[in-house]
């Protein structure tokens, strides 16, 4: 590993154990990794490109040394949550219009079912002036 890079992780690792102990000196203080890259003095992208073994590595002590569980864990299990509900929500929707569904085609066969017309439809009446039939079919 380059010089560089090996600096870059040097800090990252100065920065966690500042952020972990509650002594930001450069950051907010609070246990993301936007804040440990802050810390550490690195681009963010850096931290989730580079050294995405760091960020993991602080996520895992944040969750072990402080007892918290990280803030991208927390979006997530929100998201999680307002997903199920939604899916629950939809699930019974469905349900609903289906019942309704149901209901209104039987609504529709009882409507047009009328009990007096005969079996044999009627014979066609005068055709209107403004109709034109079409020629019987050869085939």
């Amino acid at each position: 590993m380059n010089e560089p890079n090996q600096d870059e992780r040097t800090r990252i690792r100065e920065a966690m154990d500042r952020l972990l102990a509650g002594q930001a000196t450069v950051s907010n203080g609070s246990m993301t990794a936007a804040a440990l890259a802050a810390e550490a003095g690195v681009h963010r992208m850096s931290l989730y490109k580079r050294h995405v073994d760091l960020k993991h590595e602080f996520e895992e002590r944040v969750r072990k040394e402080t007892k918290q569980v990280p803030e991208t864990e927390k979006r997530l299990r929100e998201t999680i949550t307002k997903l199920k509900k939604t899916v629950t929500d939809q699930t019974e929707e469905i349900k609903n219009l289906r019942q309704q569904l149901t209901r209104l085609a039987l609504a529709s066969a009882v409507l047009t079912h009328d009990p007096g017309t005969p079996a044999m439809p009627p014979e066609p009446g005068p055709i209107p002036d403004n109709i034109v039939p079409f020629p019987p079919s050869n085939t």
